[in-house]
């Protein structure tokens, strides 16, 4: 579970050149990947993975890009997909399915239920 400094900087670079206020912010060995306040990719083992929802798995799927699974095959599967290479590389391919990501996040953060403020007592 690392990113090597190379690729890091090299998928950074693609996606500021697509995507506004793009930053990254170190997570447990990988990369969480943000569009201003969105988390909508991240970075391990240097590969590159999209949010997706229902709506949108579909197009990893028929790609034959798996989904991200932090502890190994069996483990767990998370809501982001691999982020096929040709994609990476095309500009405008990569700002589609870039904003596909950011849609899916911005559809996630809208779901979460506000917490009830506690007053002290």
């Amino acid at each position: 579970m690392a990113v090597s400094a190379t690729y890091r900087a090299f998928i950074l670079e693609q996606l500021a050149r697509v995507l506004q206020d793009v930053r990254a912010r170190s997570m447990f060995g990988g990369v969480g990947v943000y569009s201003s306040e969105l988390f909508f990719a991240l970075l391990d083992n240097d590969t590159l993975y999209f949010k997706v929802d229902d709506e949108t798995r579909i197009e990893y799927e028929f790609r034959q890009m798996g989904p991200f699974r932090p502890f190994g095959d069996g483990g767990e599967v998370m809501q982001y997909y691999e982020v096929p290479a040709d994609v990476i590389e095309d500009l405008d391919a990569l700002r589609s399915w870039g904003d596909r990501a950011l849609g899916v996040a911005r559809r996630a953060k809208r779901r979460k239920p506000l917490r009830a403020k506690v007053s002290p007592k």
